[in-house]
């Protein structure tokens, strides 16, 4: 017998990547600890939590010893080892494909997200269909005002001039199909940012409000130099769309050499006069600046494609019936 569709209760896996979390921690797994059992979202949804993977990225603090601690006190907690320092978006694909739960959810290990929001994520799933959530934070992150403004300016520029995808706007604690997390997590190549390859098959996205917490007194683990290196991987990772940009650029740049040649001639004939030399040299550098970057633009379509298969972007993805799967369990659905 299989259970009634009206109490079929939704399984999730809820993944966060650990730099530098021995402080943080503890309290993120009382948290936890007190949502253990079958949940009701607001709407009526019935989730429990089966697993947190804390994944160990070799960070500069006794996270180790405190991941391992909580794995003796807490049956739900598995931890995942890396042999060394990987980066946050590596180290979530980790813990997404040791995952096996309905839905996978990231978050943070520095406080800043509520567990008691997933409820909300899996919420707004069902009643979009949607396969991914992100969070829409309602509140300033809590950061410096200098990681804000860097981190608001990249995502408009990704947004602006990058997204190529079904990802323009994202949050480091999300929901995800699990067989969809799990199929980028295997797909996924060396460098690749993880939103960008979420939206390689992802069909649809919606997002959720929820208010952002303090880190309390915990450093940041990006400096400078982290943020920037953060941001190239997701400039990276976002294919030739900037160079398409850089390509019609060259388009631009070659028209305006004809079109001012095309001037020149008529206000000569006309009777007015340039220096000689002058105006032969504007519109060569015109053309031929055009023409390098139209250049640039095109070998850039053939780069991206080896770039799109060194980086693992599968040209099809095959799931489960959706009706079959975690999106169509509601109270009611046939």
């Amino acid at each position: 017998m299989t259970e009634p569709q009206a109490l079929v209760t939704h399984r999730i896996s809820v993944v966060t990547p650990v730099y530098q979390g021995e402080r943080t921690l503890p309290a993120l797994a009382a948290e936890l600890d007190a949502l253990m059992g079958v949940q009701l979202t607001p709407e009526g949804h019935r989730w429990e939590i089966g697993e947190w993977l804390l994944v160990h990225d070799n960070g500069p603090d006794r996270s180790a010893d405190t991941i391992a601690e909580l794995a003796q006190a807490h049956a739900f907690v598995r931890p995942i080892w890396l042999s060394r320092n990987y980066g946050q978006h590596p180290a979530t694909l980790a813990g997404m494909a040791s995952s096996n739960g309905d839905w996978i959810v990231t978050l943070d290990e520095d406080g800043q997200h509520d567990p008691a929001h997933i409820g909300l994520f899996l919420d707004v799933a069902l009643r979009d269909n949607a396969q991914l959530v992100y969070a829409e934070p309602t509140n300033e992150a809590p950061h410096g005002l200098v990681r804000n403004v860097l981190s608001k300016s990249a995502k408009w520029m990704f947004a602006t001039f990058l997204a190529g995808g079904a990802v323009q706007t994202f949050q480091s604690y999300r929901l995800v199909l699990g067989e969809l997390g799990r199929s980028v997590a295997a797909y996924a190549g060396a460098g690749v940012y993880l939103d960008v390859a979420l939206g390689w098959v992802v069909g649809r996205i919606s997002h959720v409000d929820v208010a952002l917490r303090d880190e309390g007194d915990r450093a940041s683990g990006y400096n400078l130099r982290r943020l920037l290196s953060h941001f190239w991987r997701l400039v990276l990772s976002s294919g030739t769309r900037g160079l398409r940009i850089v390509s019609a650029l060259g388009a631009v740049f070659g028209v305006a050499g004809v079109a001012f040649a095309a001037y020149i001639v008529i206000s000569n004939v006309l009777g007015s006069r340039t220096p000689e030399g002058w105006t032969s040299n504007m519109v060569v550098i015109l053309l031929s600046t055009g023409a390098i970057l139209f250049s640039l633009g095109v070998i850039a379509e053939y780069i991206g494609v080896a770039v799109g298969m060194a980086m693992g972007k599968p040209p099809y993805l095959i799931i489960s019936d959706p009706g079959q799967g975690p999106l169509g369990r509601r109270p009611g659905h046939r």
